[in-house]
């Protein structure tokens, strides 16, 4: 994974109305810390940080600068606004080259199961431990023609070079089951709104089975009554 270099600014300012009028800057707060170092809290550039992230997602490599001296980090906690999305704070973590992090890496299933299949990705991203400046952006795990049944632990999966597994050998990564016909899905429908309490409307179709329904019980309820005043007149 290629580094993003960053241009950072020290930060003097502290508490909620500083973070305020940083982000008003399109700056985003953050602190560095690791190896022993006191935390130093910077400033960021909104947008490039937030493409950087983007692009490199939850491992990112970023290489600060921070007057005229680089390090390099990985995000250790990003805080977003949770209705708008930007940035409000960054916990950055001091790495070296060739030192081992341990990070949850991605799992992407590539190509299509077999026909009449449902695939269920268990657990959508697995623990590795790999050297800082060459972490995995992706693990890819292929699905090409699999049948029902198939089951892919995480020692199945093949690793990316320098990258080991830091997880259960037998965590189950992906799942292959039969897929539910169109009844089964109807049937979990109907259950699970049952238990929230939503009543269904009935279709056209079940309007008009009940329709027929009603019709064929009078129908024999006719001919019953008939039936029984000819024994009557005998």
């Amino acid at each position: 994974m290629s580094e993003t270099k960053l241009q950072a600014e020290s930060r003097n300012e502290f508490g909620k109305g500083a973070a305020r009028r940083i982000r008003r800057d399109n700056k985003v707060p953050a602190v560095l810390y690791g190896h022993g170092t006191d935390p130093v809290h910077i400033t960021l550039p909104g947008h490039d940080t937030m493409l950087a992230l983007k692009h490199g997602g939850a491992n990112a490599l970023l290489s600060i600068d921070l007057d005229g001296t680089s390090q390099l980090v990985l995000p250790k906690q990003v805080q977003r606004d949770p209705i708008k999305g930007f940035l409000e704070h960054l916990d950055l973590i001091i790495v070296r080259k060739g030192e081992k992090v341990t990070v949850d890496v991605p799992v992407h299933t590539v190509g299509d199961a077999a026909p009449e299949t449902l695939v269920t990705l268990e657990n959508s991203t697995l623990s590795l431990e790999a050297e800082a400046t060459h972490i995995p952006e992706v693990i890819e795990v292929s699905i090409e023609g699999a049948q029902v049944g198939t089951q892919i632990l995480a020692k199945d999966l093949v690793l990316p070079s320098g990258s080991t597994l830091d997880a259960d050998e037998d965590l189950l990564i992906v799942n292959i089951t039969a897929a539910p016909t169109a009844e089964e899905i109807e049937e979990e429908l109907a259950e699970a709104e049952a238990e929230v309490g939503i009543e269904r409307d009935e279709s056209d179709e079940e309007l008009a089975e009940a329709a027929a329904a009603g019709d064929d019980a009078e129908t024999s309820g006719d001919e019953s009554s008939e039936g029984g005043d000819d024994s009557s007149k005998e």
